[in-house]
């Protein structure tokens, strides 16, 4: 069992045993798969657009190049994927709640980039504004997995942190386009 200093001791499940080998490669395998369709449904919403609409865009005077956004987010997604597996393969009686939130802060995240990239078009500033309440929800969620995360893995909590602060910055980005746009 990892440290958890400051932190309440996580039982382990009745059922809890090491995972053999090949199942916890094919678990990682799969979080990794999950993170990165998420990743790769997101770049479709937004890849026509980018060069778009968004290439026009009144952007915030702190937005980055476009080449920065693929590679930040593929290591956040790589950590996201690492840190679920690090959970999943504890089977604790907090790894199914912690599960959860993961998979809610998963499907936030792929709605954001649908809609601030793909619905502008259609919605006008209305988009922007509702990706803004998507990114503060998301930010809430993602917050709430590393809280689920932190107990059973101290590893995976901090795995996120750089999600965090990531996602505080790029609401920054979307709070200005909403305002500006």
């Amino acid at each position: 069992m990892e440290p958890n200093p400051g932190h309440q001791t996580v039982q382990e499940t009745p059922q809890s045993r090491p995972y053999r080998t090949g199942v916890q490669v094919a678990a990682l395998a799969g979080f990794l798969a999950a993170s990165f369709l998420v990743a790769a449904l997101g770049g479709t919403a937004s890849a026509n657009n980018v060069d778009g609409w968004y290439t026009t865009a009144d952007k915030a005077p702190w937005t980055p190049p476009n080449f920065v956004f693929g590679p930040v987010w593929t290591v956040l997604y790589t950590a996201m994927a690492v840190a679920a597996w690090l959970v999943w393969r504890r089977r604790t009686d907090r790894t199914r709640p912690a599960m959860v939130a993961y998979a809610v802060q998963l499907v936030l995240n792929l709605a954001w980039t649908p809609m601030f990239f793909g619905l502008y078009p259609a919605l006008g500033t209305a988009a922007l504004w509702l990706s803004l309440v998507i990114i503060v929800a998301l930010i809430a969620a993602v917050v709430v997995t590393v809280l689920y995360f932190g107990p059973v893995s101290r590893t995976a909590g901090l795995l996120l942190l750089p999600y965090v602060a990531w996602l505080v910055y790029a609401t920054t980005l979307n709070a200005w386009a909403a305002f500006n746009n």
